[in-house]
């Protein structure tokens, strides 16, 4: 066999060769094994607080919704009782059952009553966040932080704080009904504070930065070529913000919808401090069945049905955003 420089053989450079790729083959298994590693380092913490914080109240909430309310503490009855050695495992129903028969229909009507809120709330949050978006992802950079300030500012204040200071200025003697009689367009002053009026104002006010946030990330992708392509084909500004700008940002839209719609949903301060009595929401029910009437089996029970209902939209949520990844 030939042999080549310094005693070098086709057959040993072939070793080598194949020592090589054998070394980088193995360095690049440990490398995805150390990036596999990480990964699972990355996602156990927030798996971890899903488990502590979400599944296992959530487990706890849907085992006390089947007891039964007795005087003891705590106050509803075990699922699981031992009677001569046996294990006895006892589901009640009627926790249930009550929420659609009870006479008053108090349960029915406070989830249409919150469903209804929640629904024209995301829609003014919808009205007012969509100009605001687009100011921001037009306006200049310095411009823009000073907008985001303005919009992000009011979150750094305590929460119950601005609802106090809302009823402050929608009470009969408030800003709003001073400034109001001051310029002579009211005689009395007006009645907004425990209204449905007042409910509207105080999410809006809160939720409205969880609309406008999203819309700005899908506005600063659109493609505004095809905006000036429909101008440029005499599409009119009304037919062209809807056939060219709405489809570009509807996963800002269906994100946004969903952040402002899902906590209105079940809110229990607002309508609290700002609503009347006839402003009877899911979330008041829910406080009311668990600290003054002490019945935790059916307040979880209401609590379970809120979340079924809470299912709906964001299973709607994820299907749309996968049909969009699909498109892409």
């Amino acid at each position: 066999m030939p042999t080549g420089i310094s005693g070098i053989t086709p057959t040993l450079i072939r070793q080598k060769i194949k020592q090589r790729r054998r070394r980088k083959a193995e360095i690049r298994n440990m490398v995805h094994q150390e990036n596999g590693i990480r990964q699972y380092a990355v996602i156990f913490l927030p798996y971890l607080w899903m488990l502590l914080f979400f599944l296992l109240p959530f487990l706890i909430i849907f085992k006390i919704s089947f007891s039964v309310t007795e005087i003891a503490i705590p106050p509803y009855s075990p699922l699981v009782s031992f009677v001569d050695g046996a294990m006895q495992i006892l589901l009640h129903l009627e926790n249930y059952t009550n929420i659609f028969t009870d006479e008053d229909g108090t349960y029915l009507r406070s989830y249409l009553k919150s469903v209804q809120v929640a629904s024209f709330s995301t829609l003014f949050c919808l009205i007012i966040g969509y100009p605001i978006a687009w100011a921001l992802a037009t306006c200049k950079n310095t411009t823009r932080n000073v907008m985001f300030m303005l919009i992000i500012m009011p979150s750094w204040t305590s929460f119950v704080v601005r609802i106090y200071a809302w009823m402050t200025i929608m009470k009969k003697d408030g800003l709003i009904n001073d400034i109001l009689m001051a310029l002579g367009i009211i005689d009395e002053p007006l009645h907004m504070l425990q209204t449905d009026f007042a409910v509207y104002v105080g999410i809006v006010y809160c939720y409205l930065p969880y609309m406008v946030l999203p819309l700005f990330a899908a506005l600063m992708k659109v493609d505004y070529t095809l905006i000036e392509a429909a101008y440029d084909l005499g599409c009119r500004p009304i037919k062209t913000f809807f056939n060219s700008l709405i489809p570009q940002t509807k996963s800002g839209i269906v994100a946004g919808s969903m952040l402002v719609f899902i906590p209105a949903l079940g809110e229990y301060v607002i309508p609290e401090l700002l609503g009347g009595k006839d402003s009877i929401l899911i979330g008041r029910i829910l406080w009311q069945e668990f600290f003054n009437n002490r019945d935790w089996p059916l307040a979880s029970a209401v609590a379970i049905t809120m979340l079924a209902i809470l299912a709906i939209p964001i299973v709607w949520f994820f299907n749309a955003q996968r049909k969009s990844r699909e498109r892409v």
